[in-house]
């Protein structure tokens, strides 16, 4: 996993986010994709879909990014942490997310939660989330 500033092209995204310092989190595969997912089908409604390969390689790659989250997010000292699910390449950062929904940060360790793309995440971190 790694941490890092936004880049001068990635600006944009800040207006989603209630607070001034916004960073980008990426999985072990140098983005997002390790992230658990869920894509965007466009068309005329909101539909998500997600393939969960019988492989059990992906299976423990994904585990591992769930829990490295999770200790990441945990750690921070925030008793909120504001999560936006986007691919950067294709989306613009200034149009408006699809949804916001408030789980505790334990949810993401549950197998069947996916980050579903343009959702906007309120994790509640600490003793306060169980």
């Amino acid at each position: 996993m790694y941490v890092r500033a936004l880049h001068k092209n990635e600006a944009d995204i800040v207006s989603h986010f209630s607070r001034r310092e916004v960073q980008n989190i990426g999985s072990t595969s140098g983005c997002g994709c390790d992230f658990p997912h869920a894509t965007l089908t466009r068309g005329e409604s909101v539909h998500y879909e997600y393939v969960v390969p019988d492989d059990p390689e992906w299976q423990a790659t994904e585990r591992f990014n769930r829990q490295a989250l999770v200790r990441l997010l945990g750690e921070s000292g925030e008793h909120v942490v504001e999560v936006y699910g986007i691919w950067l390449s294709d989306c613009e950062l200034s149009s408006p997310e699809n949804f916001r929904e408030k789980i505790a940060l334990e949810r993401i360790l549950e197998p069947t939660f996916r980050f579903k793309e343009r959702g906007f995440y309120l994790v509640t971190c600490g003793q306060s989330s169980v």
